[in-house]
């Protein structure tokens, strides 16, 4: 499940990337924007700024600016560094796998392989969407109910 860090994580860029080229925003108005806790904003920007996301300028002039461009930077990337994996399961990630310690057999674990196909289709849609194309897309339209005959 996506963190609620994660999800600011992502509201955040998405105003940085919705910025006219080189424009700083200040904490406080990608916060009100997004409706983001300015504590936990900081703390979150602060963290991409260290995973070399964003940059920052301090001062009265200052603010923040993303430190690529939008469509240098995959959806996939900004969860990994503020959540971690995006495997359910440690032993169903790639990039962070770990053995579990209940497991007899990995090679025939259902729970594993189920979990990887989680973790697969996850990565299918975030790694290859960049931050340019979700500041792009326009607000979804309800989806229609399905009807059963």
């Amino acid at each position: 499940m996506l963190s609620q860090k994660a999800k600011y994580a992502i509201k955040a860029l998405l105003t940085l990337a919705r910025a006219k080229n080189g424009e700083l925003l200040h904490a406080n108005e990608i916060a009100q924007s997004q409706n983001i806790p300015r504590k936990f904003l900081d703390l979150i920007l602060f963290e991409l700024r260290g995973r070399g996301l964003v940059h920052s300028t301090r001062g009265r002039d200052g603010g923040y600016m993303l430190a690529l461009p939008a469509a240098e930077i995959s959806i996939a990337r900004i969860v990994r560094a503020v959540d971690g994996p995006l495997a359910p399961l440690p032993c169903a990630s790639v990039a962070f796998y770990r053995r579990c310690d209940d497991c007899d057999n990995e090679k025939t674990c259902e729970v594993r392989r189920l979990m990887r196909e989680v973790r697969d289709a996850a990565s299918a849609i975030l790694d290859n969407t960049s931050l340019a194309e979700a500041a792009a897309l326009p607000a979804r339209k309800k989806a229609k109910r399905l009807v059963r005959n």
